[in-house]
């Protein structure tokens, strides 16, 4: 294909999106009030089909770019792509039992922090790899743990910290990695929710050892699929790396020989001397890479960062403002010192408002307005749970309170001021006739 044949196929892309793309009527009650979705241009659509014209269709150049692109957003050196956001948080454990730390990796028995209202995906690699989950509770509000809370719940065996900032509300991360640093524990930061949002002034996702992303279209920025692990630390990236990419020792790209032009020189645990280095494997690791059609999509959004997290926030306030007030009803607030970018608008039915949870939110979606449960509220009365090691630290009330009484509808960049205002009468119409 020529340039010239190039160019205009892909104008004729731009023309197919325009016309069968039109922004269609808000009718209330009919048109969806989605609790999340992806935003996508005409730049999307031409940047997935020019992907798709080059054929590469494992990861190559694209993949490369976007994770350069991307650790220079989040203020971090490394980042490496992967298939989801729940591959992200496996890697990033995984990553930390290498035995190419010595004494500091983690080995099956010691405990890893975490919160017991959240995603089962920030829990799910502790117990993959042989670790032992504390659980504690969050606050009411925030939706986050505390620093004191946190600094409870380390015992003799706790050896890191694994925590999702819920909802795209930061917890107070600068001085939770503080703790991690004086008490020589690993803090991985969860960001699946939480891209564009910052604490102190500096983004979240760059504060741990190691953070994670989802691409999820439910998020932030979207490859259709995936994820990513950022680090500060060249040498965990590397782990991170083999871990990722079958758990091999060699770090060529697929379809790249003899980078380090010393493919047949190695000699690695028993093998023999100048065994093929690209089949050397110092990891029992996975096949978790993304492609370059989800890194061509990642691309073209990344450049939309900033436009897609000031409409979360603006959005966010929204709702906030146009709530307040509103008998039953405990409204979330951002954590102190934080400027999140929203990933949904969180409300608590208080028990004694005269209406449930359950009532507001049958009505809501009568009336097609999309709403979640805080993922799993609280993840230790999950049947997948029950017959499994761990340790909890308070009495989780709070996150019992959440599994209760706790829902979000949306804020993401696809919701119009009409929808909100919607979504915000409907929510006061309830509970004024109710309360």
């Amino acid at each position: 294909m020529t340039a010239r044949s190039k160019d205009l196929l892909l104008e004729e892309v731009r023309k197919y999106h325009q016309e069968h793309s039109q922004e269609k009527e808000f009718v209330p009650g009919v048109t969806p009030v989605l609790s999340s979705g992806a935003v996508l241009d005409e730049d999307d659509r031409v940047a997935l089909v020019e992907a798709a014209l080059d054929m590469r269709i494992a990861a190559g150049v694209h993949s490369r770019r976007f994770e350069s692109a991307f650790a220079r957003t989040m203020g971090m050196r490394k980042a490496h792509l992967t298939n989801s956001g729940s591959s992200a948080n496996l890697l990033a454990l995984s990553a930390l039992t290498s035995p190419q730390l010595g004494d500091m990796r983690l080995k099956p028995g010691d405990e890893v922090i975490t919160v017991a209202a959240g995603f089962p995906t920030t829990v799910n690699p502790i117990l993959q790899n042989q670790l032992v989950p504390v659980f504690v509770d969050v606050e009411l509000g925030t939706y986050n743990a505390s620093l004191a809370q946190i600094e409870e719940a380390i015992g003799p065996r706790t050896r890191a910290i694994m925590i999702a900032h819920s909802l795209g509300n930061p917890f107070p991360v600068a001085e939770v990695a503080e703790l991690a640093k004086q008490r020589d524990l690993f803090l991985i930061e969860d960001n699946c929710d939480a891209v564009g949002s910052l604490y102190q002034g500096k983004p979240c996702g760059s504060f741990g050892d190691v953070s994670t992303v989802s691409f999820y279209p439910a998020h932030h920025l979207t490859m259709g699929e995936g994820g990513c692990v950022l680090t500060n630390n060249l040498p965990l990236a590397r782990i991170i790396e083999s871990f990722r990419d079958w758990g091999r020792d060699c770090w060529c790209e697929p379809g790249e020989d003899n980078r380090c032009l010393k493919r047949f020189e190695y000699q690695l645990g028993t093998l023999p001397k100048g065994y093929d280095h690209k089949y050397t494997f110092s990891h029992v690791g996975y096949n978790l890479k993304s492609t370059d059609l989800q890194a061509a999509l990642g691309l073209s959004q990344l450049r939309k960062l900033p436009e897609f997290s000031e409409a979360r926030r603006r959005n966010w306030q929204h709702l906030r403002t146009a709530l307040d007030g509103v008998p039953g009803l405990l409204l979330p607030e951002p954590t102190p010192g934080s400027d999140p970018s929203w990933f949904g608008f969180v409300i608590t039915v208080d028990p004694g408002a005269g209406f449930t949870k359950s009532g507001l939110v049958d009505f809501l979606e009568s009336r097609r307005i999309g709403t979640r449960q805080l993922f799993g509220g609280n993840l230790t009365r999950h049947p997948a749970y029950q017959d499994r090691e761990f340790r909890v630290v308070g009495d989780l009330r709070n996150s019992d309170i959440v599994t209760e009484h706790t829902f979000w509808v949306g804020v993401y960049p696809g919701l119009t001021s009409e929808m909100l205002d919607y979504v915000a009468d409907s929510v006061r119409e309830f509970a004024l006739k109710h309360a």
